[in-house]
């Protein structure tokens, strides 16, 4: 029988509390657990449908009531369908926000030379600090749990996890609401030892799993994906005789191809949390050994959630640096808004 929205609300918020307090639950209780604004008999009787269909029993001779198997797995089922569909809008979201970004980054990029005939580079903003915004466990088989950890940013990481012996689903619940209650809202520079002690404590015989799944916290935290950085104008180097020396112009193109230089700059820059402002790099002053002939303009640019990310601009030591700062400090305005419009 297909349960009504009344009552699966209603056996949700049974199960909710039997897992959290360990005590039979009573219609008194789950009144003030729901949203329905129903009557103490109103939710007795319900209690008594949902009796009659199985998923609740009445232990001893309390009036109170526990889930039985078929409740836990009513609840189970409905709990990981939500979930999925929780990451499946995720996935879909982060997925078209990516193809938004690198359209509208591929723009700016070739924008910048256009007007300033200058070489660009941007980079692909980074989400740094990250806080965790929920984490989903879920059987694969008897040996291995699924670990769906998802932090800020809507970054999905998924982890795979051994176990010595099955999990039943209410070990796997409770887990889930030891995990997300501890760690919802946080950064891995806010989960300390005692917190995690607590935890492990907490979890009694499955407190590896509670170390397993906070190592899986920090690597999904601190693992952004690979830097994508996108260039316009490498051509424009020709346009400056001091640039234009076969061996000069070549160095400048494979470190534009490779990018492996301009990430560790990227990386540098944004290092400086603090810094959103612009940066000048002259000749030697610049940590890219193949432009020690040229300048490099730099500047921190911010989106929503914290995510950060670099523009610069390298052309001759005779750049005009007046033009290039104030390009610069007008598209780090303008680059939240027009993301936001795009």
């Amino acid at each position: 029988m297909q349960l009504d929205e009344r009552k699966t609300k209603i056996l949700q918020a049974i199960i909710r509390n039997y897992l959290e307090t360990g005590e039979p639950v009573g219609s008194r209780t789950i009144s003030k657990y729901t949203d329905l604004n129903l009557s103490s008999a109103t939710i007795r009787n319900e209690m008594a449908d949902l009796e009659e269909l199985g998923y609740i029993v009445q232990p001893h001779t309390s009036a109170g009531r526990i889930p039985s198997d078929k409740g836990y797995r009513f609840y189970v089922d409905t709990m990981m369908e939500e979930k999925e569909r929780e990451v499946v809008e995720m996935k879909e979201m982060l997925l078209q926000r990516q193809d938004k970004m690198e359209v509208l980054l591929k723009q700016v990029a070739k924008m910048l030379a256009q007007n300033t005939n200058y070489a660009t580079m941007i980079s692909a903003p980074q989400t740094h600090h990250n806080k965790v915004k929920f984490i989903q466990l879920s059987r694969v088989d008897s040996h291995q749990i699924l670990a769906v950890i998802v932090v800020e940013g809507n970054v999905i990481k998924n982890n795979i996890l051994p176990i010595t012996q099955e999990l039943s689903d209410e070990t796997l619940l409770k887990l889930n609401i030891l995990l997300n209650t501890h760690l919802n809202g946080l950064s891995i520079q806010e989960i300390n030892l005692g917190m995690i002690a607590a935890m492990k404590q907490q979890a009694g015989i499955h407190s590896d799993i509670v170390s397993e799944v906070i190592d899986a916290v920090a690597e999904a935290i601190k693992a952004d994906e690979d830097l994508r950085i996108y260039t316009s104008g490498t051509n424009n180097i020709f346009r400056y005789p001091e640039l234009a020396d076969q061996q000069k112009a070549s160095e400048l193109i494979s470190t534009f191809e490779e990018k492996q230089v301009l990430s560790e700059l990227v990386q540098e820059r944004l290092a400086d949390e603090s810094s959103t402002g612009i940066q000048v790099y002259i000749g030697n002053e610049t940590p890219v050994s193949s432009m020690k002939d040229c300048s490099v303009v730099t500047a921190t640019y911010e989106l929503e959630e914290g995510m950060r990310g670099t523009i610069g601009i390298i052309g001759p030591k005779r750049m005009d640096y007046d033009k290039v700062i104030g390009t610069l400090k007008a598209m780090q305005s303008q680059l939240d808004e027009l993301y936001k419009g795009k």
